[in-house]
């Protein structure tokens, strides 16, 4: 008697709690906005759920959740917040087709039923993890930094090291540049660290070792890297770097290097030779083609004063513009040969920067702003795309802002971007994804899904340098803090 009991119970508890669309209903046509704005999108199938709010003061609140396929749902509440079970598997239903969102609100005692929302679920996944730095916006104080890994298939975060772990008030740690080879198949990492306990950690025999790579005849270890796709090479910018700040212009920093080359660091051989040092030449932020043949940078010409180099570039850094250049590389002898330059910015008075190569090879997308290459404070900087097959360039203004564009990487399938933007409130920034339909054109970006819809105005800090994987970051924070508080292994320096 009591399993029946019991079923009755549970029959009766669903049943209550079943929300169903309201009636009677006044049907209007104004629009009402939902924040994050997740509307008329293209999404990955695999994507978290997209919880939003309801910017809009009513007394009630039902939406009702449909497309061709599977059971409509509702959900109540200002907050529209999805059930991870019950999302993946509407996703997985409607895959290739639009999902709808109909919002129902109640004002006074009267319910009105406002435009449905449209958004299409894409084909094509996007990569499952994404790795990023969490940093403050601020200028001159880097006492919490940290390197995260979020799972993009729901809201599972995982914290890879927090310089908290050594940084002080005196003994201050920057923490950045992480990069993996090859979307993180072969397992394969690096990551940066200046000021306390500097030093570069890079997997080496699936164990997390510890490398100075500054040798007396480089400018400074590496900075920026760029794993090789299949070898064990990495390219790196060496940088001496500066910071100036503006009294009166809105962007309050700049990031300028006084000197810059690359290097090409072999893990096998633990020794490091220049790629590119021609000192009229400033060279930086590496990236290989897919195939691994070609290697591209960004390379601004440049004369300064060497008596006076300090009031030299603090008079005409405006003047420093970048142009994208291609070097080739022999996989076999693992030398580079021919020069040629891919996109002439200087030519049109503005500068380029942060080449990368879509998996395919065939488009190139960039930063484009009036000057410099760190131009995630700079309000001019956007994204542009250059199809290499056809020669074609065009500015991104279907993905592109008021604000500041900048870093950016594609899906290890090409469908997917992410980027940052300071669109939100202009100080910081935020990661957006849009799709990619390979023919040259993007989807509206919509920002990284959170769990709570309100995050995004309630969290103080600036996520930047976004990665994806295809795996997870086997290694604990732990591991990295031992690799780290190690002594440093030094280089060689190829002749």
């Amino acid at each position: 008697m009591k399993k029946p009991i019991f079923s009755v119970l549970i029959f009766l508890m669903v049943a209550s709690c079943r929300i169903n669309t309201p009636e009677p209903f006044m049907v209007t046509h104004e629009r009402v906005s939902i924040n994050p704005d997740y509307t008329n999108l293209t999404i990955p199938k695999n994507i978290a759920p997209l919880n939003f709010t309801i910017d809009h003061e009513a007394n009630g609140y039902i939406t009702k959740v449909f497309a061709k396929k599977g059971k409509a749902f509702t959900i109540q509440g200002k907050n529209v917040l999805f059930r991870k079970k019950k999302w993946e598997e509407f996703l997985s239903q409607n895959t290739g087709d639009t999902i709808f969102f109909q919002l129902f609100l109640k004002k006074g005692n009267n319910w009105l039923k406002y435009p449905v929302i449209r958004n299409y679920v894409a084909n094509e996944p996007i990569d499952n993890y994404l790795s990023y730095r969490l940093i403050q916006p601020l200028f001159n104080i880097y006492d919490r930094i940290s390197i995260h890994q979020r799972d993009l298939t729901c809201f599972s975060e995982k914290i890879l090291y927090n310089n908290r772990i050594v940084s002080t008030a005196t003994r201050g740690q920057c923490v950045n540049c992480h990069s993996f080879q090859d979307y993180n198949r072969t397992g394969k990492m690096q990551m940066h660290f200046r000021g306390y306990l500097a030093g570069t950690l890079i997997t080496k025999d699936k164990k997390l070792e510890k490398f100075n790579l500054k040798t007396r005849s480089t400018i400074s270890g590496g900075v920026y890297p760029a794993w090789h796709p299949s070898l064990n090479l990495i390219a790196y910018s060496v940088n001496s770097t500066g910071q100036a700040f503006h009294t009166k212009d809105l962007q309050k920093t700049e990031v300028i290097d006084k000197e810059s080359d690359l290097i090409l660091y072999n893990l096998e051989k633990n020794e490091v030779m220049k790629i590119a040092d021609d000192p009229n030449y400033l060279e930086t932020f590496p990236y290989w083609a897919p195939d691994g043949k070609s290697l591209y940078y960004a390379s601004a010409e440049y004369n300064p004063d060497p008596e006076n180099l300090e009031q030299d570039i603090l008079h005409n850094y405006k003047n420093i513009k970048y142009d994208l250049i291609k070097i080739s590389f022999n996989t076999q002898t693992l030398e580079f040969g021919e020069t040629d330059t891919v996109f002439k910015a200087s030519a049109m008075g503005k500068s380029a920067t942060f080449p990368r190569l879509s998996p395919d090879g065939t488009y190139l997308m960039f930063t484009l702003a009036d000057f410099g290459n760190f131009h995630i404070w700079h309000k001019t900087s956007d994204l542009y795309l250059k199809n290499m097959e056809t020669g074609e360039f065009r500015d991104i203004k279907e993905i592109n802002s008021n604000d500041t564009e900048s870093y950016h990487s594609w899906s290890s399938n090409g469908n997917w971007v992410v980027f940052s933007s300071r669109r939100q409130d202009g100080g910081y920034t935020r990661f957006y994804i849009s799709y990619f339909n390979g023919k040259g054109y993007f989807s509206k970006p919509f920002v990284l899904p959170q769990k709570d819809p309100q995050f995004y105005g309630q969290f103080f800090k600036s996520f930047n340098v976004p990665e994806f994987m295809v795996n997870p970051v086997d290694y604990s924070p732990r591991d990295f803090y031992e690799a780290i508080k190690s002594t440093s292994i030094e280089v060689d320096f190829a002749e």
